[in-house]
């Protein structure tokens, strides 16, 4: 894939079948270590650009596609859904989001970015990381402590009606903090009172992206878990408008039936 055939991917997309063999898991070029050395060289990558002023949209688009295609080089198999609906959606959006893994943070942008600008809500100790927090200030984030809850929705409500008021999308997972499962009470309605200030519509992600498991020691370099396939899909972008109670209660639906369908499934 390049990120010309992402601009103008197909609703659906699936990892090839012979994108892998399975003797490529049993050699070292191929453990999770690889892949995390890749991770780690599209990071520095990444710096560089941004020490250059040379990372924009395209850029962060690029290097998400790396990491996909790392993944996809370990075993790792996608099945992405609903790219129309997130192109058909006119104007700005906030993308509301269940948090699995550190997967997805790095995956989306090589999917949202080439059809609309977009940025995340972040915590704080993100931005003051040495190694990705150069990346993360370069995207122009909304930043929440991830302490004071009541502080954290004004931030994010001010702050997010700013950057949607610029034409640029917001990504946010009201879980917080990356979850086993799907708990639709650990779900908050932040993105739909974002979406309902600013006058914008609201699109829900459904994700599984288990394959990327959290580490003991490093909890973003966990162990692959090569069975789990990756399942994105995204819904129908949403009015909210006074239908604030109700648009969240559908998000909640929606991202807990498509859960329970994957989980349901047997791994080839």
């Amino acid at each position: 894939m390049h990120l010309i055939i992402m601009q103008t991917f197909a609703d659906s997309y699936a990892t090839p079948a012979d994108q892998r063999t399975d003797w490529q898991d049993y050699l070292l070029l191929r453990s999770r270590w690889w892949l995390y050395a890749k991770f780690v060289s599209t990071v520095f990558k990444s710096r560089r650009l941004i020490e250059e002023n040379r990372y924009g949209n395209d850029n962060w688009a690029e290097t998400s596609l790396d990491v996909m295609q790392a993944i996809e080089s370990v075993g790792g198999r996608f099945e992405v859904h609903g790219i129309d609906n997130l192109r058909r959606a006119e104007g700005p959006l906030v993308i509301i989001a269940n948090h699995m893994s550190a997967l997805e943070t790095f995956v989306l942008p090589c999917l949202v970015t080439p059809i609309k600008p977009t940025t995340f809500v972040v915590k704080e100790k993100l931005m003051r990381g040495l190694f990705f927090g150069k990346i993360m200030k370069s995207r122009d984030p909304i930043v929440v402590g991830r302490e004071n809850p009541r502080e954290d929705m004004e931030i994010v409500l001010r702050e997010g009606e700013k950057r949607l008021r610029e034409g640029k999308s917001v990504i946010l997972f009201p879980e917080g903090t990356r979850q086993a499962s799907f708990v639709p009470e650990n779900f908050n309605s932040l993105g739909t009172k974002l979406a309902k200030r600013a006058g914008v519509k609201v699109l829900p992600v459904a994700l599984k992206t288990d394959f990327w498991s959290n580490g003991k020691f490093l909890k973003g370099f966990g162990p692959l878990k090569r069975r789990r396939k990756i399942h994105i899909e995204f819904g129908a972008a949403m009015d909210v408008e006074k239908r604030e109670k109700e648009t969240h209660q559908k998000i909640v639906e929606f991202i807990a039936e498509k859960f329970r369908g994957w989980t349901k499934k047997p791994e080839a």
